[in-house]
């Protein structure tokens, strides 16, 4: 399983992304994506032996030979993109009954932004219904993870009922569960960012290798739900990615999928 996705951020204070204006007025800083992805699983592995996480979200499960390092083009190969119907990708879904009826509603309508309003893909997500064999299942565990790319059977996407229910890390989840890995990951980042490993957290350099990625002729976006910010697993509060560009001053601090998230979605499926 492989690919591509993920935002980056490049602040003055770590861990935080964007600002949000209530109704009195007054301004609150959020975190972001990738601030929330990685206090939601800081404990997650410790003890589990079914399966790692890799690159900070990505489930790797032990018995998975080839780990995360699958790409767009194996995928087209082995199989791990979910498969058209027609012109459409049906991918069944269910939601856990740990989540309330309001969270319930915002998974639902969160995956029905992939196929309606101005921006759309051929992906169709359905209730699961007895038949079906592979389909997505919404629980709320221990973080915020997923796969990458289908897998088979039942696959969990985790998203942590008071840590993980926010539209971009949704997004950012299911984008994994599509098929696509971290931005800042691709083959081709150093060409656009550079990572600041002295700045890293020990342990968390892993997160930040290079993955084989198919790129599909799609340009570096910084502003893709699947780019981390620029403190991400910062040690000591200083940036860890920094753009190769001086205009490219923020980044990671998306809230929801950009224009390029969703015209690579349709290049992979063939929309």
């Amino acid at each position: 399983m492989t690919p591509i996705v993920i935002t980056v951020l490049l602040l003055s204070v770590a861990a935080v992304s964007s600002v949000s204006i209530h109704r009195n007025g007054t301004k609150k800083m959020e975190e972001s994506v990738s601030a929330k992805i990685e206090k939601a699983n800081a404990n997650v592995n410790p003890g589990n032996l079914t399966y790692n996480l890799t690159y900070g979200d990505i489930i790797e499960h032990i018995s998975d030979e080839e780990g995360i390092l699958r790409d767009a083009t194996p995928c087209f190969i082995i199989g791990c993109k979910w498969p058209k119907t027609g012109k459409e990708v049906i991918i069944p879904y269910e939601i856990s009954r740990n989540f309330t009826k309001r969270l319930k509603r915002f998974i639902k309508d969160t995956l029905r932004e992939f196929s309606s309003g101005e921006r759309t893909t051929c992906i169709r997500f359905v209730r699961k219904t007895e038949i079906d064999i592979n389909y997505l299942s919404f629980v709320s565990q221990n973080g915020c993870r997923s796969n990458l790319g289908q897998i088979g059977g039942g696959q969990i996407i985790d998203l942590k009922r008071d840590k993980c229910m926010r539209k971009n890390i949704v997004q950012h989840e299911v984008l994994h569960a599509l098929g696509f890995h971290h931005e800042h990951v691709r083959y081709d980042r150093n060409d656009y960012v550079t990572i600041k490993y002295e700045n890293i957290k020990p342990g968390a350099k892993k997160n930040f290798d290079i993955a084989p990625t198919n790129n599909m002729g799609a340009p570096y976006d910084y502003d893709s739900v699947m780019h981390y910010n620029a403190f991400s697993a910062s040690k000591n509060g200083q940036p860890t990615i920094v753009a190769k560009y001086r205009s490219i001053t923020h980044f990671g601090i998306t809230t929801e999928m950009s224009d390029n998230d969703y015209a690579r979605l349709n290049r992979l499926y063939e929309c």
